[in-house]
């Protein structure tokens, strides 16, 4: 084996649920406890000193360079800070950590994110504030940057500024495509919610630890209210968590070196990204995904397996678009379970790290059934840029292998001219209602007659009404000013 192969050997999820926020540990503490314990998994705590890069993705707090305090606390004092931005995927941090060791530039890398929300929330609730480590204007070495804005003025003048609403308009155009009723469509959803909630009580480190039944799920309920029609609050990523992640990555050359056992190593197998950036209304397969179709493929044909031959998967789960997006796109049954654990409603969606908390588990799992391989898929922005890693026990006959597939994603996508207003009759392509307190408000995304896009709204209560007891993809409704009628 090529000494330079990259492997998984330490892996730890922490998360607190301590309502004395004064107590309570910051995001900082949490990624350094989470390092510390993925290094002690993999039995060789010498791995953090000899760190080479460590790895974090921009988070809700505001420390400007946490991989250089990080570094200071683990006595990696030679390690380069990479400091990933919102809009950057969660998989690229994975790829870059696999690149830098397979390339022979890094020996040891870690990879870490935490959010402390819950914590603030009940600091927010007792009239208090949660303080963190001060750092500011402290520069990374490594800053990584998304490309370009994930919405447009467009989307925003018609009223669309939270990934729900996206989600949920999206979604609407899927389900046209795929024949389903407003309602079939919710009764499917909440009956893959409540399996993934059963999923959350059988993993120690989920947020939740009682499942939800699918008609509460299905709402809107007591505790689960509408948000953008059809989803409810339970549909969504429950980001007030206290959790972190912590990821050791090192060469089998270290491996050996230190004498990490064998049974520790994860190989990641085949790692594929598309980082293509477009605006959702401008999208022309409005509930399609190109970047999963391509990215997904490619990752399974360089592993040599399929997708229903996989038994341990974490589909990307921050809205139930997602999970369906990925389900149509790969061509999956739906059969046996999509996540591993319980998803980002009850296994804890923390704002950007999910994806480590997930690959923890798959690691751990792995570990438990060295014959499986483990699927863990990522998704950035408004189902943006799709990620697609496979990991297993056993290595890749042919080594750990990435392909960027951007440029085919970009090649694959047909993107629509999104105009401000228009006057005149225009088809829905995707729609959804969204809930403003006691408001509620109809947007959609049109199709033009010139082959364009524009966003529209509407807060005409028999409309409203309409939309959320009949389907409206398809109908043709009348334009003027930004609204239809």
């Amino acid at each position: 084996m090529d000494p330079n192969t990259p492997i998984l050997v330490g892996v730890a999820a922490f998360q607190q649920k301590n309502a004395d926020f004064r107590e309570a540990l910051e995001p900082l503490a949490i990624m350094e406890r989470s390092l510390r314990d993925a290094a002690a998994d993999a039995g060789a705590p010498s791995l953090l000193a000899r760190a080479d890069e460590i790895l974090v993705p921009k988070g809700i707090w505001s420390y400007s360079d946490p991989g250089r305090l990080l570094a200071a606390s683990l006595g990696a004092n030679s390690a380069r800070s990479v400091l990933a931005e919102i809009g950057v995927s969660q998989q690229t941090l994975l790829t870059r950590a696999c690149q830098k060791i397979s390339s022979g530039e890094a020996s040891v890398v870690l990879v870490t994110g935490a959010e402390a929300k819950y914590r603030a929330q009940c600091a927010s609730r007792a009239g208090s504030e949660a303080t963190e480590t001060v750092q500011q204007d402290v520069e990374p070495d490594v800053m990584l940057l998304p490309e370009n804005e994930i919405w447009s003025e467009v989307e925003s003048a018609a009223g669309l500024g939270m990934p729900v609403g996206f989600y949920a308009i999206m979604d609407s155009a899927l389900r046209y495509t795929q024949g389903l009723s407003p309602d079939e469509h919710r009764t499917q959803m909440a009956q893959m919610y409540h399996r993934f909630s059963e999923v959350a009580v059988a993993n120690p480190a989920a947020w939740a630890d009682e499942s939800v039944s699918a008609e509460v799920i299905r709402g809107p309920a007591p505790g689960n209210r509408m948000l953008a029609f059809p989803y409810t609050k339970l549909h969504n990523s429950q980001w007030n968590v206290d959790q972190g992640a912590g990821l050791i990555f090192c060469s089998v050359a270290v491996a050996e070196e230190l004498g990490i056992a064998r049974d520790r190593w994860i190989f990641p197998q085949a790692f594929a990204e598309s980082n293509f950036m477009s605006n959702v209304s401008s999208r022309k397969e409005l509930g399609g995904c190109p970047g999963f179709r391509i990215a997904g493929a490619t990752a399974m044909n360089r592993a040599g397996v399929g997708f229903d031959e996989i038994r341990l998967r974490e589909l990307y789960s921050c809205f139930p678009m997602a999970v369906r997006s990925q389900l149509h796109e790969f061509g999956m049954s739906g059969e046996g379970d999509l996540t591993v654990t319980g998803g980002m409603t009850f296994g804890g969606g923390p704002l950007n790290n999910f994806v480590y908390q997930a690959t923890v588990r798959m690691a751990q799992l792995l570990r438990e059934q060295p014959d499986e391989v483990g699927l863990v898929t990522t998704v950035s922005g408004m189902l943006t840029k799709q990620g697609v890693a496979l990991w297993s026990s056993r290595p890749n006959p042919d080594g750990w292998v990435f392909d960027d597939v951007t440029e085919q994603v970009r090649e694959a996508s047909d993107i629509r001219d999104l105009v401000a207003e228009f006057d005149g009759e225009a088809t829905v392509a995707g729609y959804t209602v969204i809930y403003l307190g006691e408001q509620r408000r109809g947007i959609a995304v049109f199709d033009l007659p010139d082959g364009k896009r524009t966003v529209a709204y509407s807060e005409d209560e028999a409309i409203v009404e309409r939309m959320e007891n009949e389907e409206c993809c398809g109908q043709r409704f009348q334009l003027s000013a930004g609204t239809f009628r």
